[in-house]
């Protein structure tokens, strides 16, 4: 009955969107016309006035490519919202006729907004802008947003996870490089026994932090399960993925139990000067590519080096997360729009954010990581100009891990219950570590939930 009663509430939002995109029809708003009653043309010169809505805090990355897109579309006036994506906050402003042109949000939602026809598809876009898709962004990045044999969003960055490792406490402990392996559970485990500390029975130095619900769809993914069917429906209660869920709880039985894992890790220092590799409180942690920025600051406070994740064949793995662009249903400006995302992307605007990180580091003398935009070229060109030897051999290898583990990526899996296969997924992940259920058991009921929103997102379809 509970499903019937959201499916019908889903159902009432579509509807109500869908009347606000007719009326939004009516307005006026510059090249290209409106998106609503009809095809969008993305061939017209892009004009008047764009309503965006995105680049919370823009730093020095994200303020240079607003700067080059603004340069390029000189006859375009931009309104920026420079505000968080909110999910509630996007349906509503849809259901009210107040539509942005361009709205960036987290990949996980774009094909849940596409299978409720809230947001228009981009291939007649990327046509008239003489972009591959597939050629120009890695091929897994684009398969994030790839629903229904077409393309939703423009995507942006891809930053990949990978474990970054403390040399100074497993010099320590006697552990080597070879022995944090994700492929090996033996010798991973003997690893963090070696480095496991406590007091009291509280861990005050983890021997590996595997980050296990944020980094959830990479344990399952990387150790042969999957998250959706190639139609975008879950499958969490497939049985390949009971086996990175064992794992998971394997590293964190070791270190004194889940609870007292996320107790400890919540209490660190993250981003600050007692961070976790400052202070020695972990022997190794999976970290995405951002997280060197975090540390650059304290080269000479830490001794790291990296390795990659590997698969369960021994491989190295990484998931494609990031966030992209879109045009919603009833955009009033959808050329302008078009070219505007395109712009933000270009390889010209990733040489301009480029220059400009360069900069911001030359200032504050930090360690220049380079940029990982979700596009090969232009990844490659600013690692060759910008990414130096920094006089520090760990931290250089640290950065030069991630570059090597980039086209290894696997995307998350495009469904239109996306988030909600995520949030079921590290419910069902902290019920079996917490060992209130079996992984088995946990995941067939994550299924069902997974599966409800699922049914909800696609009712009509």
């Amino acid at each position: 009955m509970k499903g019937k009663k959201m499916r019908k509430r889903m159902i009432g939002i579509a509807a109500v969107a869908a009347s606000a995109v007719l009326l939004a029809g009516c307005g006026g708003g510059g090249g290209g016309g409106s998106t609503a009653g009809g095809e969008a043309d993305f061939t017209a010169d892009p004009t008047g006035d764009l309503s965006a809505w995105g680049f919370e805090n823009a730093d020095d990355v994200g303020q240079s490519r607003l700067d080059y897109a603004e340069e390029q579309l000189s006859d375009v006036k931009v309104d920026l919202d420079a505000t968080a994506f909110d999910a509630q906050k996007f349906t509503t402003r849809i259901a009210s006729g107040d539509v942005p042109d361009v709205v960036q949000m987290d990949r996980r939602y774009v094909t849940q907004y596409a299978a409720q026809g809230l947001i228009v598809p981009l291939d007649k876009c990327f046509e008239a802008q003489d972009v591959k898709p597939d050629d120009y962004w890695y091929p897994f990045v684009v398969d994030d947003v790839r629903y229904d044999d077409a393309i939703w969003a423009v995507p942006q960055f891809y930053q990949p996870p990978a474990i970054i490792l403390n040399k100074r406490v497993m010099d320590q402990a006697g552990v080597t490089s070879e022995e944090i392996d994700t492929s090996d559970p033996d010798a991973l485990l003997g690893a963090i026994a070696k480095m496991y500390q406590e007091s009291g029975g509280v861990p005050s130095r983890l021997g590996f932090d595997p980050v296990s619900t944020g980094q959830a769809p990479l344990w399952i993914l990387g150790m042969g399960g999957q998250l959706t069917d190639d139609k975008g429906a879950p499958t969490l209660d497939d049985p390949s993925n009971v086996a990175g869920i064992d794992l998971l709880k394997k590293i964190n039985d070791a270190q004194g139990g889940y609870a007292a894992v996320k107790s400890f890790t919540d209490s660190f220092d993250t981003f600050g000067d007692n961070n976790q590799f400052v202070t020695d409180q972990v022997g190794a942690q999976v970290n995405a590519q951002w997280y060197p920025n975090v540390l650059s600051p304290y080269v000479d406070q830490i001794q790291i080096e990296a390795v990659p994740f590997k698969n369960s064949d021994g491989e190295p793995f990484s998931v494609a997360g990031g966030s992209a662009f879109v045009i919603p249903a009833g955009a009033k400006n959808p050329a302008a729009a078009c070219a505007w995302m395109i712009d933000l992307t270009s390889e010209d605007a990733w040489a301009a954010a480029a220059a400009a990180r360069a900069e911001t580091r030359k200032g504050d003398g930090g360690i220049n990581t380079g940029l990982f935009t979700g596009s090969p070229g232009p990844d490659q060109s600013i690692r060759d100009e910008y990414v130096v030897e920094s006089g520090n051999a760990g931290f250089d290898q640290t950065i030069s891990t991630y570059y090597d583990v980039l086209d290894y990526g696997q995307s998350f899996g495009s469904s239109p219950a996306g988030q909600d296969i995520q949030n079921e997924l590290n419910n069902a992940i902290t019920a079996a570590l917490l060992g209130d259920k079996s992984a088995k058991d946990a995941l067939a009921e994550a299924q069902k939930a997974a599966m409800r929103a699922y049914d909800n997102a696609t009712a009509g379809g």
